[in-house]
């Protein structure tokens, strides 16, 4: 006997879930929650537009990469800039897709409170698929899946084909979405908000009710609810970035809730799981943001040329593997004694700290608290 799918039990679609199982889990994320709204408010409006524009960025880029689509991120970040009002000197100028891409994301999180309807949601689809193509084939666009073809999900060589779901007919899914969207809107006072965003998240997929570019709609439609929970009109963590970590997994939960009951306990679990790690890379993230914007507060009367300026931002920001005055000397095209000057200065001003450990290896770092 073939499994039955979650829409095909007399249930459907009336969720169940272990609030036992969940409260422990769902309190440490609201914790995470409340820690990373509280640093927030320690930023001011310039640097919390600054850390959007990255977290945002990133968000778009991760949710296509998980279907296996590459967006340039110099042009993301140019539109997602572009959007939030920011300078945008020495990045190019997005292309017609990527700024539609974008715009799905700004009016999702930066009108979280707006209500959804198929309108709405046809709108973002189009967006997503400007030319009425995924790739060469033609798909229904702005609109719902029509035709009597079975929406399935498979994997494997032509013959051989395994199918990990099957969505429900094409005829079912506007009454489906009718209900679905009726529930996004209503106000449940019973209910967790973020609960809310992780049954939407499934929900939306287990309808399937496009040609394609589900999977970033469910997502979209999380940050959207995220952003309703966290009352914020920006992101400042990614489920996006964190799932992409975490596909493998993703897959295989989504694949294990498609079938049985309608008791998604587990899939709740996980997505709590998954948020609590974003939220955690945030904080790192934002207390990362906080000591730079302390660190050049304190520094802002040290006199610095362009080079040694550009090269502390790239300290704070991330900088991969050790300084040493080669790296200086090829970050800012200058040679190596004009370097080993710049350096020799900030070390001299208590910027920078010299670590040697033997023969050429001498590299540096930013100076803190420990150095004595």
């Amino acid at each position: 006997m073939s499994a039955i799918y979650i829409w095909q039990d007399p249930s459907w679609p009336r969720f169940t879930w272990d609030d036992a199982q969940l409260i422990t889990i769902l309190s440490e994320v609201r914790n995470h929650q409340g820690k990373l709204q509280g640093m927030l408010s320690g930023l001011g409006f310039e640097v919390q537009n600054g850390a959007a524009l990255g977290v945002m960025t990133e968000d778009v880029l991760r949710s296509y990469e998980i279907e296996g689509v590459m967006l340039n991120p110099d042009r993301v970040r140019s539109s997602v800039a572009r959007h939030l009002g920011l300078e945008t000197a020495g990045l190019p100028e997005p292309d017609h897709y990527t700024d539609g891409v974008v715009q799905v994301m700004m009016d999702a999180v930066g009108n979280y409170d707006l209500p959804v309807n198929h309108e709405r949601l046809f709108n973002w689809h189009a967006a997503m698929f400007p030319t009425g193509r995924s790739g060469i084939y033609p798909i229904t666009v702005g609109a719902y899946r029509l035709g009597k073809e079975p929406m399935q999900i498979v994997s494997g060589a032509m013959g051989k084909e395994k199918v990990h779901y099957e969505a429900p007919p094409s005829d079912f899914v506007p009454g489906l979405m009718d209900e679905f969207l009726s529930w996004v809107n209503a106000e449940q006072r019973d209910l967790d908000p973020i609960l809310k965003a992780a049954i939407a998240h499934l929900w939306f997929v287990l309808i399937h009710p496009f040609d394609d570019g589900n999977g970033r709609l469910s997502r979209t439609l999380t940050d959207m609810l995220l952003a309703r929970s966290d009352g914020f009109p920006w992101r400042f963590y990614s489920m996006s970035a964190e799932i992409l970590r975490r596909k493998k997994s993703y897959y295989e939960i989504l694949e294990r809730t498609t079938t049985g009951t309608t008791d998604i306990t587990a899939w709740l679990e996980w997505f709590l799981q998954t948020m609590g790690s974003a939220l955690s890379c945030a904080e790192e993230t934002i207390g990362r943001i906080l000591r730079k914007s302390k660190f050049w507060q304190c520094h802002r009367e040290v006199p610095m040329n362009e080079r040694q300026i550009k090269v502390v931002n790239r300290l704070w920001d991330g900088f991969e593997g050790k300084l040493t005055s080669s790296k200086w000397a090829r970050m800012t095209k200058t040679s190596q004694a004009t370097a080993l000057r710049d350096i020799t200065d900030l070390i001299n001003k208590g910027v920078l700290v010299a670590a040697s450990e033997g023969g050429r290896s001498t590299h540096y770092r930013l100076r803190d608290d420990s150095d004595t």
